[in-house]
């Protein structure tokens, strides 16, 4: 009802939503149960779980539900589904569930037959309870979090090919596509720091993929030079100087004295010990940032050219995470006018995403973290 009456006031107050939700399905299978929300057009989101009872929660930005919940052919994990306004004008969907799920999701583009759709996917984690009641310690286990970082965004362009091509649209359209590619992998979870064309500030990029508990940092971008024959992909990291730039930054700023570095508090630590702990965890970031950008530039070098044949190091701000592996990505030269044209298009940018999730499933086959369903197989 508190639904119905606030959708009331905003229409008649001639409020216009950015995003409708036009259809929701469920669709079980004996594997997992996955929840499909059409839209008219892609939105903001965040999906997150709640315990006591046991809820899946999706936050939509903006956003009004012009359609039914369903209320049968739930499945065996869905229970109900319910739906609240927050904020005025974001829409809330919640998903009572019946046990401990794991969660999935992935903003689906338009194609020729669907527009643009939120996709859900739970499944039963593993190590759940069994017939013995036992809890085994593989319930705790957790996927592997791809922070994925469009270069630029609204106003900020990027660089601009010679027939007008714009870098945040490119960066954008392969950051999707890696999205989905990292959601449909067993063990790993995408986290898009940005899903629209806006703009984000460089140094809340790795600030976003820290509250998503990123394990790994990938910034997508296009590169620009004088001379519009150079060409080829790059893969950088964190130089030295402009490590030791930031931690001087962080150990200078208030705020940040405050904050976690590799789940340890700096709080009333004295400067000399936050000073050790911030440089343990800068350099094991940046050894596994530098791993990870190997396995990435292999991959890349398997299709096409690149144009340095190792690992670049450079002080972009948004590969500065204290505690994040980063690697940014140049995919090719966006002034160069056949790179362009191949960045246009989508089997290449399909092929850039498909290197990109290679090499980062080759890293975290080799080093997964020790608490995550990779290291399982290990």
């Amino acid at each position: 009802m508190r639904l119905l009456t606030a959708i009331s006031c905003l229409l008649c107050c001639g409020y216009t939503w950015s995003v409708d939700i036009q259809a929701v399905r469920v669709l079980p299978s004996p594997e997992s149960t996955r929840v499909a929300l059409d839209l008219s057009a892609a939105v903001e989101y965040q999906v997150f779980t709640l315990s006591g009872p046991e809820r899946v929660v999706v936050d939509l930005q903006d956003t009004r539900l012009r359609a039914s919940l369903p209320r049968s052919g739930l499945g065996d994990s869905i229970a109900q589904l319910r739906a609240g306004i927050q904020k005025g004008i974001d829409l809330r969907i919640v998903l009572d569930v019946v046990r401990r799920l794991e969660v999935k999701s992935a903003l689906l583009p338009s194609d020729q037959q669907h527009g643009p759709r939120l996709e859900l996917e739970l499944f039963p984690q593993i190590g759940a309870l069994g017939d013995s009641g036992s809890t085994p310690p593989q319930q705790h286990r957790r996927d592997i979090v791809i922070a994925i970082d469009a270069g630029h965004g609204g106003e900020d362009p990027g660089a601009i090919g010679p027939t007008g091509v714009q870098e945040k649209h490119v960066t954008l359209a392969i950051a999707k596509r890696l999205a989905r590619l990292v959601d449909k992998e067993r063990g790993l979870r995408a986290a898009l720091i940005r899903n629209s064309d806006r703009s984000i500030g460089l140094r809340e990029r790795f600030q976003k993929a820290r509250e998503h508990r990123a394990d790994l940092f990938v910034s997508i971008h296009a590169d620009a030079f004088r001379d519009p024959r150079v060409q080829g992909s790059s893969v950088y990291v964190l130089s030295q100087k402009g490590a030791s730039n930031e931690a001087a930054r962080w150990l200078a700023e208030q705020e940040n004295a405050t904050d976690f570095i590799s789940e340890v508090s700096l709080h009333n630590k004295d400067e000399v010990l936050k000073s050790v702990l911030l440089d343990l965890s800068q350099s094991a970031a940046m050894d596994a940032g530098m791993a990870a950008a190997h396995k990435m530039l292999q991959s890349l070098q398997r299709i096409g050219r690149v144009h340095r044949r190792r690992v670049q190091y450079a002080s972009f701000a948004v590969l500065k995470s204290p505690d994040i592996p980063s690697v940014l990505i140049e995919t090719a030269f966006i002034s160069n006018p056949h790179e362009e044209r191949r960045l246009s298009h989508s089997s290449h940018r399909q092929r850039l995403a498909e290197a990109m999730l290679h090499g980062i499933r080759d890293y975290f086959t080799e080093y997964p973290p020790p608490d995550t369903l990779m290291a399982m197989g290990n």
